[in-house]
């Protein structure tokens, strides 16, 4: 019976350290894209990785990326866009502009930090 028990054990910290780590799911939609003065604003953080690492936006409207970072010491401030030729290293806290120009519907953007360990995407519909 102790072997069971320590089995069950086991298991529960192995679910409850999942969900610590893990954190939420990204089937939820992300609140980070917002249209003002005609032109759609996407705000991501970087710090650790980028947040949200999934977005969805409208296509065929100016377009702006908002890189937010405080305190990003890692590899996820020096970043990579290749499909719009843009390699920068984002300042350690504060806010970088890139104009992502008016996307089509159905392409999708993806960045990569400089090491390629953190990416994110956003698809345009």
């Amino acid at each position: 019976m102790n072997k069971v028990a320590s089995i069950i054990v086991t298991l529960g910290l192995m679910i409850a350290i999942g969900i610590i780590f893990v954190g939420k799911s990204n089937s939820e939609p992300a609140q980070n894209v917002e249209i003002k003065n005609g032109i759609q604003y996407i705000t991501l953080n970087a710090r650790g990785g980028y947040f949200p690492n999934v977005s969805s936006a409208k296509a065929d409207i100016r377009t702006k990326l908002i890189m937010k970072t405080s305190g990003a010491y890692d590899c996820s401030a020096s970043l990579v866009i290749r499909s719009i030729g843009f390699q920068k290293i984002l300042p350690q806290t504060g806010e970088t502009e890139i104009d992502l120009g008016k996307p089509e519907a159905g392409k999708s953007i993806q960045g990569v930090c400089g090491m390629g360990m953190y990416s994110f995407l956003i698809n345009f519909i």
